[in-house]
Formats: C-alpha cells, sequence, structure tokens
C-alpha cells in the first residue's frame, strides 16, 4: 500500500468510534419505543409503522443515528483512498468499545466466554487485515462484475424478505444481525464501485443503478439492525456487524472484484482461517448472551433516560 492509500486506515477507525456511539444511542431508543409499544413482542419480531414513527420522535434514536451516518461518511472517505478489503475489516473496533460501554452502563462484569467471544473477534479480523494489507491491490472494475454484485445483492434481499414474513416468529437477534450483516457488505462493495466510477468520470446508467441498490440494501439492512436492537443487546449486535459486515466484503472483493488476484495461496489459506475464528467469537458471543443481560441491556437504556424500570416501578409502589 502506498502512503496515501494508508490514509484510509485512521478514517476507518474514527468511523469505528462513531459507529459504537451510534449503535449506544439507536439501542436507546429502540429500547424506549418497545417500552411504549402495545405490541406484545416489542418489535423484535418486526417494526411497524407506529414503531417507526415512535423512533423518528426519539432524541436518543436520532442522535444514534446522526453518529451512524458520520461513521458511514469516514467509511466511505476511507474507501477512497484504501482497498476495501483493508478498511472495511477496521469496523471491529467499534466492538470492542460497545462492549465495554455495555459492561458499563449496565454494571456487570465481564464474563470470561464474553471476553473470549471478543477477542477471537478481534483477532480474526485483524489477522484478515494484515493478509489482506499485504496481498491486496486496485483492479479496474467492469460492468460485468459490477453486475454480477448487484445481481447477489438482489437475490439476497429477495431471500432475506422472504424469510422475514415467513418466518419472523421464530427468529431470534442472530437472524437480523445476519441478514444485515450481509447487506452491508453489499453497501460497502457498491459504495467502493460507485467511488470508483466517479473518480473515473464513469457516471452513466449503471452508476444510477448501484446508488439505487445501494439505497435499498441500505434501507433494509437498518431495519433489520432495528429489530435486532430489540431483541439482543448492542454489543451483539455490533459483534455481528463488524465480523460479517466485513467478510462478506472481503468475499465479494476476493470473488467478484479480483482485488487479491495474483496473491498466493497460502494468503486464501490465512483468510479462511481468520475468518473463521473472527465467526467462531460472534457464536460464542450469542451462545453466551442469557436473558438476564438482555434485560439489564433494556433497563440500563432506560435508565439513561431517565425512563422508570418495571423493577423501579415496583419499589415505588410498594413505598
Amino acid at each position: 500500500m502506498t502512503p496515501t492509500q494508508m490514509l484510509g486506515i485512521p478514517l476507518a477507525l474514527l468511523g469505528a468510534v462513531f459507529m459504537s456511539l451510534g449503535a449506544k444511542y439507536q439501542h436507546q431508543g429502540v429500547a424506549k419505543v418497545g417500552v411504549n409499544s402495545d405490541d406484545a413482542s416489542d418489535g423484535a419480531q418486526g417494526l411497524g409503522g407506529s414503531h417507526l414513527l415512535a423512533l423518528v420522535a426519539r432524541p436518543s434514536w436520532l442522535i444514534g443515528t446522526a453518529m451512524l451516518g458520520l461513521a458511514i461518511a469516514l467509511q466511505l472517505a476511507s474507501l477512497a483512498f484504501s482497498p476495501l478489503i483493508v478498511v472495511q475489516p477496521l469496523g471491529v473496533v467499534s466492538l470492542v468499545l460497545t462492549t465495554i460501554l455495555s459492561a458499563r452502563d449496565t454494571g456487570r462484569r465481564l464474563s470470561r466466554s464474553r471476553i473470549t467471544a471478543v477477542t477471537l473477534c478481534v483477532v480474526g479480523v485483524s489477522v484478515f487485515v494484515t493478509i489482506a494489507a499485504l496481498s491486496s491491490r486496485e483492479r479496474i472494475i467492469t460492468n460485468l462484475r459490477i453486475e454480477i454484485v448487484i445481481i447477489l445483492l438482489a437475490a439476497a434481499v429477495a431471500v432475506f424478505g422472504i424469510a422475514f414474513v415467513a418466518l419472523r416468529k421464530r427468529f431470534k437477534a442472530l437472524f437480523y444481525i445476519v441478514c444485515a450483516g450481509v447487506l452491508y457488505g453489499f453497501v460497502a462493495t457498491l459504495a467502493k464501485i460507485t467511488i470508483n466510477r466517479i473518480q473515473n468520470g464513469a457516471f452513466d446508467w449503471l452508476t444510477i443503478l448501484v446508488v439505487v441498490m445501494l439505497i435499498i440494501g441500505t434501507a433494509v439492512g437498518a431495519y433489520f439492525v432495528q429489530i435486532a436492537y430489540a431483541s439482543g443487546p448492542p454489543d451483539m449486535v455490533v459483534a455481528g456487524l463488524t465480523v460479517i459486515d466485513p467478510l462478506v466484503a472481503v468475499v465479494i472483493g476476493i470473488v467478484v472484484l479480483g482485488e487479491t488476484d495474483g496473491a498466493p495461496w497460502s494468503s486464501y489459506l490465512g483468510f479462511s482461517l481468520a475468518g473463521l475464528v473472527a465467526i467462531a467469537g460472534v457464536f460464542l458471543l450469542e451462545r453466551g448472551q442469557s436473558e438476564d443481560d438482555v434485560q439489564a441491556s433494556k433497563q440500563a437504556a432506560l435508565r439513561s433516560r431517565g425512563t422508570p424500570t418495571a423493577g423501579d416501578a415496583a419499589s415505588s409502589t410498594s413505598r
């Protein structure tokens, strides 16, 4: 990588900080909406129009959305300088920050299993970044490659949409996290493609289609993220996104965009092993997530805005 390409790394790291803070505040907003909703599912099985309107009225959710918007802007800026498979995985830094913030807000010490899970995610993605930095190259993105990415994203949106409509009562937070992570992986790729085409003066109908699909992928992914917040703590959501998102983006970069063409077989072996380690961390974090942890996270989100929890209300009644 050239010195200019290295500029994308600090931008991506700063974006990870804002992603962590954005997740914290968006989770607070979703928790409040769930408490005020008459829907027994509290939004965990899907957010209706009333949920979405209520979210827009929540200052904490709006603050979180603004921070996530800034995180996205920094990520796009990093993509303008560096290869996709170098800067995209750096979002795992937000997992560490979110985990620390969640532990502080709930007043619970981090368990050994959670520390192990986060460590696996960070180590796996860090190895991924190192290998990517050594083996990636910027390539000319042909129209055929772009069309393949668009078709794959359209298929992913269709499959996830059908599954959500038919089976959402059976799904837990992990399903929505995986769906959002996959979609955001495509979104990052399309963002890179858009930047690449604009830099090369190729603004045509295909570029417009790329932007349209980017918006669709972002909207559907954001919807799944809000449902995940309704059924899981923010660190679990961020863990899935910061691992699955870059893994998908890297796979697209390798298979479709050819960013590692000519790399030795040992690089692909390293990608595979590092990816497995990171994914194992996500599943370990999900398995170690108890119902008490979920409720503690929701109550902490409510307390941060001065909203009484069920336990507080019961205590007040007894007095």
